[in-house]
């Protein structure tokens, strides 16, 4: 008799203890997934490629963000990751500067909107999407696809540093008159 309560005792005690390790595993599962279901961070992104252009192309840029600090140098053609927040529920901006011998400075904002996909958090990702995770990662903004500098025409006196070849056709009439023939 004795021999059959050790083994009911030993069932019993393992037992509990699976039944603790469900428990466990059940609430981190939950804990889990409450804290990384925010729905613009699932289906949207925190970091965006945006493509910096120029006319002309070939300028330098710099891109700085809200504070000021410089977080690209490249030129254009290129395309730049950049990331849509600045900290809880502050999207971030930035400023990008074109430069290119010959031509006059020029300046373009990036600021964020809001992703569309941080209201689904409404429907889906509930409170903890809403007010923390999303806010939190910066998932709650978006950036645009891309930014473009416009130089303008070359500075007077300045000739620009760009090549343009034409055909004789492009040229009028008094044009073609007083071209010399080298051949």
């Amino acid at each position: 008799m004795k021999h059959a309560s050790a083994n009911d005792g030993k069932a019993l005690s393992q037992g509990k203890t699976m039944e603790a390790l469900r428990k466990l595993f059940t609430v981190t599962a939950l804990t889990t997934t409450l804290l990384t279901s925010g729905c613009a961070s699932i289906v949207g992104n925190s970091k965006y490629p945006v493509n910096v252009s120029s006319t002309p192309s070939g300028a330098n840029f710099t891109i700085t963000n809200k504070a000021g600090v410089v977080v690209h140098n490249g030129s254009t053609p290129n395309t730049v990751t950049l990331p849509s927040g600045r900290g809880y529920f502050k999207g971030e901006a930035y400023t990008i500067t074109f430069k290119k011998d010959g031509y006059a400075d020029a300046s373009t904002t990036l600021e964020t909107s809001m992703s569309g996909w941080y209201w689904g958090n409404i429907l889906i990702g509930g409170l903890i999407g809403l007010l923390v995770v999303d806010p939190l990662t910066g998932a709650m903004y978006k950036l645009p696809e891309g930014a473009a500098g416009n130089l303008g025409n070359p500075l007077p006196g300045e000739a620009p540093k760009e090549l343009t070849l034409l055909e004789i056709d492009q040229l009028s009439p008094r044009d073609q008159a007083a071209l010399i023939r080298i051949n």
